[in-house]
């Protein structure tokens, strides 16, 4: 097929809360024709990321917990909408195993922290950063993975790190750790679905 044929894969966005990462991403592919962010998922009515989805006007889906890990995942609505990508970013349920098998290495999570250390059931946003600090560790950072059916658990693609400071606490890591999120998620985005 020919670059001019080429179909613009279309990304559906999963978050959970306020939607920085949500927001720095459709900041990224808005204008561009390498992707198009046809969807926003949330779990959480009320959530900020619905601000974001109104402000770059792409479509959402409030998904429920019954229906997303005990029925069909939402797989029929996902593929209705065209979606040949999922990004999970800041998205807070476990993926359950008709969404994985339905979209194959096509699942991506970012997590704040160097996996495979502070990963796992529990441990996310604050928590992180609050066990990094506890230990005394040097440095934290991102880590982009594909998703499988464990907590963080999928093949790395990507890591970046930061350098922790004696007066830095867990505030001061989860800023440092935005700024990582914020610079280097879509560019792996584009970089994934470049090749799909």
């Amino acid at each position: 097929m020919s670059s001019l044929n080429k179909k613009v894969p279309r990304i559906a966005v999963f978050a959970s809360g306020a939607g920085s990462n949500a927001n720095e991403i459709a900041r990224y592919f808005s204008g561009k024709s390498i992707a198009d962010i046809a969807l926003i998922v949330c779990n959480k009515p009320g959530a900020g990321v619905y601000q974001v989805a109104e402000n770059h006007r792409i479509p959402t889906l409030t998904i429920s917990r019954e229906q997303f890990l005990k029925g069909d995942a939402y797989v029929p609505e996902l593929q209705a909408a065209g979606i040949d990508f999922i990004v999970l970013a800041g998205f807070l349920w476990k993926v359950p195993m008709p969404l994985i098998q339905a979209f194959s290495n096509r699942i991506i999570n970012i997590h704040p922290a160097l996996l495979p250390d502070y990963g796992g059931k529990g441990m996310y946003g604050h928590f992180v950063h609050e066990a990094v600090i506890a230990n005394k560790e040097k440095e934290s950072g991102i880590t982009i993975h594909y998703v499988d059916e464990h907590y963080d658990h999928g093949s790395t693609i990507f890591q970046a790190t930061c350098q922790i400071d004696e007066q830095d606490t867990p505030d001061t890591l989860a800023q440092k750790i935005h700024l990582l999120e914020h610079a280097h998620f879509a560019p792996t985005i584009e970089k994934l679905v470049q090749a799909l």
